[in-house]
């Protein structure tokens, strides 16, 4: 028996045309004009090959190059980098973790992992991939003469090597989140020479959906498809071009005139203006970038657990959220883990503004009108120092006094930023992919980045215990419930107000289409567009 799902499906697929399904559904109880209304979401959620992508990105410079163990991040080299290269894993649009060039990822205990050859893959030169260049590319981060970015990433790698269809890496210790470090955007494979090394890490020759035809850092490039791509269903356009435009007022009017299809790095107001647009979509895709106030507890007061929490609890979150980002952001937690991410803990009950615990927290700690400062600058994102203000307006609410220093953009990173004596300071965090690599960037007591200074309380060394028992574990269950707790101690004993995770916004035509799942990760759905999207 036929019902709409199944004529969806039949059309989706191709075995029945827009004629047939509109008839089918008519005849199982469906309006004409409701009939014709799901043919067109099922054809414009259907990808079909064809089209130039046009696409204008803000960020590029002409230091650009094509070897990606040396980015510099931009958004432009991501989207270049994902056109061209495949990874030997790779990062979905959900966020799984997923073998790419490799087939199958094995491990009997987190520290020897082994990537089966994915068979049948060619080269843009056509010829056929093979282990070795699997062993060079990994290499090539490795290695005294190295200058790749994730050098010290990869530094817990001991040994590299080929096993018939197997590439094998042994690490220093276990490490169950390893396979994510080969997805990264400084990782892709490359080909190797007959030394051992990449053959030319600037030739822009890869294995994924399209291939450079010109390439011009810092202004623009150009692809076409790759008619034997390996990966099915993926890469619909006929080529992309890609131009870089900084000025945000000329990246929105290449898209309103129909310059380009799709523009990133929309600001909040720009994406107000735009969405009144009927010819336009705004995508704001909650990632993994979070904002903070940084609190250092080896500098008083906040060495006192009830200054935090008093301070955590004059917070208005969505307040700040609403005015300072319009709304194109999501509230945190006091934590560093997206609620994007998989082990995002769901337990956790959101702290809110409430003056009468923040009242209770400060009255212990013997300040009382004393006031404290909060240093801010909008180095650390365009309206930070807004924030610290409604934080002081909130703060003042609950009896709390708080001086605002706003401090030069020039030099904030370095004489600001995680100083001891610089008590309190509004700061951001890119994110990372997997809680181990976030914790371990920024809060744990080894990281020289940990700017809350957050060490030798009793829920640090709990925590801090927790993230090294987690990193080799391998049964998901046990170590969904300790990454659960390193959140709730972070939320209770840490030195963060999270005030909002930040959202990747873009524009684009109504043209263009994609499935329902974006990636966060990154801009643009996870900077693979061109692989995920086709014109509808």
């Amino acid at each position: 028996m036929y019902t709409i799902e199944k004529l969806k499906g039949l059309f989706a697929s191709g075995r029945i045309g827009r004629r047939d399904f509109i008839q089918g559904a008519v005849a199982l109880g469906a309006t004409l004009t409701a009939a014709t209304s799901m043919s067109s979401s099922v054809m414009a959620a259907t990808p079909k090959k064809g089209g130039i992508l046009k696409l204008a990105m803000s960020s590029g410079t002409t230091t650009d190059v094509l070897d990606m163990s040396v980015s510099t991040g931009a958004t432009s080299e991501l989207v270049h980098a994902y056109s061209i290269y495949n990874n030997i894993v790779e990062i979905g649009a959900d966020g799984s973790v997923n073998p790419e060039l490799a087939e199958t990822m094995e491990t009997d205990d987190a520290q020897t992992w082994r990537f089966k050859l994915r068979k049948g893959v060619e080269w843009h030169n056509g010829k056929s991939l093979d282990v070795n260049d699997l062993i060079a590319s990994v290499n090539h981060h490795r290695g005294d003469d190295s200058k790749s970015s994730i050098k010290g990433q990869l530094a817990e790698i001991v040994d590299v090597k080929g096993d018939g269809d197997y590439l094998v890496i042994e690490l220093k210790g276990p490490n169950s989140d390893f396979p994510v470090m080969l997805s990264d955007y400084h990782a892709p494979v490359q080909i190797g020479g007959s030394d051992g090394k990449l053959a030319d890490p600037l030739a822009g020759i890869g294995t994924a959906g399209y291939i450079l035809k010109e390439f011009n850092p810092g202004v623009n490039a150009s692809f076409d498809r790759n008619p034997n791509y390996w990966k099915a269903g993926h890469a619909h356009f006929d080529g992309v071009e890609t131009t870089i435009i900084a000025d945000s007022t000329a990246r929105n009017q290449a898209l309103l005139t129909g310059q380009v299809d799709c523009i990133d790095d929309v600001s909040a107001p720009t994406a107000g203006l735009l969405s009144r647009n009927p010819n336009v979509d705004v995508l704001a895709i909650t990632g993994t970038t979070h904002r903070v106030f940084a609190m250092r507890l080896d500098t008083p007061p906040y060495d006192q657990l009830d200054v935090r929490l008093a301070l955590k609890y004059a917070t208005k979150r969505q307040e700040m959220v609403d005015k300072v980002l319009l709304g194109y952001g999501q509230i945190g937690n006091d934590h560093s883990i997206s609620p994007t991410q998989k082990y995002f803990n769901t337990d956790l009950a959101q702290r809110e503004f409430d003056a009468e615990r923040a009242r209770y927290h400060w009255g212990k700690t013997g300040i009382g009108d004393k006031p404290i400062e909060v240093h801010a600058s909008d180095a650390s994102l365009d309206g930070s120092v807004d924030v610290a203000l409604l934080l002081q307006a909130s703060a003042k609410e609950c009896g709390i006094n708080i001086e605002v220093k706003k401090m030069p953009n020039d030099g904030y990173w370095s004489n600001v930023w995680n100083k001891p004596g610089v008590g309190m300071c509004t700061s951001y965090w890119s994110g990372r992919p997997t809680p181990d690599w976030m914790f371990s960037t920024c809060c744990s007591e080894a990281s020289e980045w940990n700017d809350m200074a957050w060490k030798d309380t009793p829920a640090a060394n709990a925590f801090n215990a927790l993230l090294q028992g987690a990193k080799g574990e391998l049964d998901d269950k046990k170590r969904h419930e300790m990454y659960f707790e390193c959140q709730r101690l972070m939320n209770e004993d840490g030195g963060y107000i999270t005030w909002s995770y930040g959202q990747n916004v873009s524009a684009n035509n109504k043209r263009l289409a994609h499935s329902p799942t974006v990636g966060g990760n990154w801009h643009l759905d996870g900077c693979k567009i061109t692989e995920r999207w086709w014109f509808a």
